[in-house]
């Protein structure tokens, strides 16, 4: 058999289709992502990916074991939950992205664990489309227009964008009196799915700020949320997000939002669970603490 790592490396990879995503979702670098892939594919004797105009793609080779990976890694989830269970440890599962669960789930899930000290919290950073199939999973959050058949499914945060900085950017040589100021500085932009193309973008917040000569195409792309919002701390630019990312690094003083103006979108994060478990003590308290942060998050000045 081939090493668990590679294989583990190349079934993240075909289900991203990307590199750096699966870097992302295995918390190694990008090289060490695609060395493992490339060892896989030295055992296999074949090419597993190969390059799809700006994108990956799976070769004949990469498809005959993509899907049968995914279910073995799917297998062995359950086998180890099963074998931690045995010994009466109980986990909560609560799935979400690795970008959300960074800059916001993290810094609170202490939080509900001391107030349900009987309750332990497994934070599962590696979501897929069948988390709640599978008895491995019990919540997820996830981001989108509130459409999600077959789940019970409780708001979390609707989304409004705005600009934020470091503080010493925003009052600096160059400082953030008015929307137009940003012509002077460097965009912190996110590349978007295409499936999200309703988010609002620099040029968005641009106009409904009136800021019409300021470049809106320029800058520094993230394809994660929360290299954004670290860069945007470190003082490398301004970045477009939203307080149900930013509120920690706001209320610590880390960012600043130099201008009121916000732009509305038809998104948010929600919680989802099994509609015949919504009613359970656990999961319950759970929905309940997340959305009482969540109203908190959405009250952070700005």
């Amino acid at each position: 058999m081939p090493p668990l790592n590679a294989m583990r490396a190349f079934e993240t990879v075909a289900r991203k289709l990307s590199f750096a995503r699966a870097a992302e979702e295995l918390h190694v670098t990008k090289a060490a992502v695609a060395q493992q892939v490339r060892l896989l594919e030295q055992e296999i004797g074949a090419p597993l990916v190969e390059r799809s105009g700006r994108g990956l793609a799976l070769t004949e080779s990469g498809a005959a074991g993509a899907a049968g990976l995914a279910e073995a890694f799917s297998t062995l989830a359950r086998a180890v939950r099963a074998m931690r269970e045995a010994k009466g440890r109980r986990f909560l599962v609560i799935n979400s992205s690795a970008s959300f669960a960074a800059t916001w789930l993290v810094g609170r899930i202490g939080r509900f664990k001391a107030l349900h000290p009987e309750i332990d919290v497994l934070l599962d950073a590696n979501p897929t489309e069948d988390s709640l199939e599978s008895s491995t999973t019990d919540a997820l959050v996830r981001w989108g227009a509130g459409d999600f058949p077959g789940l019970a499914t409780t708001l979390l945060f609707k989304e409004n964008v705005f600009p934020v900085c470091a503080p010493d950017l925003a009052n600096g040589h160059s400082p953030l009196r008015s929307p137009q100021d940003l012509s002077r500085h460097t965009l912190l932009h996110l590349e978007w799915s295409s499936a999200y193309s309703s988010w609002p973008t620099w040029s968005d917040w641009l106009k409904a700020a009136g800021a019409r000569d300021v470049e809106a195409r320029h800058g520094v792309w993230f394809n994660n949320m929360a290299m954004a919002i670290r860069a945007a701390a470190q003082g490398q630019g301004v970045a477009l997000t939203s307080f149900a990312i930013a509120a920690d690094e706001l209320a610590g003083g880390r960012l600043v939002a130099p201008f009121s103006i916000s732009v509305e979108t038809p998104f948010g994060y929600y919680f989802l669970c099994r509609p015949e478990e919504a009613g359970k003590s656990r999961i319950k308290a759970l929905r309940e603490f997340l959305v009482e942060e969540a109203a908190r998050s959405a009250a952070a000045p700005a």
